[in-house]
């Protein structure tokens, strides 16, 4: 592979890495003139990661960052767009059997070669997904916040 090949991978990695771990500052450096426009109240909430109905677009990114995902809907009372925010882990499902160990071995007496199999088993993880935030904006502001309650 050549050197410039590698280095735009490496650039492109990287810079997928660092959107990916935004924090709330990376955010505000990126949008200064949106959160230095805001009141002093609704800074400190947008620091906390705090939003509120009538926030637009800009300030939720500010605090919660960008959506896992966007729907739009339409209806006869007009357009609404939904972000939702996902929580990703893993989840342990216990021991499960995962397989076989398969021993071949001669037997003197038969003489004769026996196979013998023995259960293997193992822990087994599955990757979960849950939704955690609901966010719909119509005319471009906040009219519904929606929270998953632990």
């Amino acid at each position: 592979m050549n050197h410039r090949l590698f280095r735009t991978l490496v650039l492109a990695t990287s810079l997928g890495f660092l959107v990916g771990c935004q924090t709330v500052e990376r955010r505000i450096q990126e949008k200064p003139e949106v959160f230095y426009k805001l009141d002093r109240e609704t800074q400190d909430k947008i620091l906390q990661g705090i939003i509120d109905i009538g926030y637009n677009e800009d300030m939720v990114y500010l605090a919660l960052g960008k959506a896992d995902e966007q729907r739009e809907r339409v209806t006869e009372n007009g357009r609404t767009v939904t972000w939702i925010y996902n929580t990703y882990y893993t989840r342990y499902d216990g021991r499960d059997q995962v397989g076989y160990h398969r021993r071949v071995y001669y037997d003197p007496l038969l003489r004769s070669y026996r196979v013998h199999y023995r259960p293997v088993f193992a822990d087994t993880y599955r990757e979960e997904k849950e939704e955690r935030i609901r966010i719909t904006f119509q005319g471009g502001r906040v009219t519904e916040i929606e929270q998953a309650k632990d």
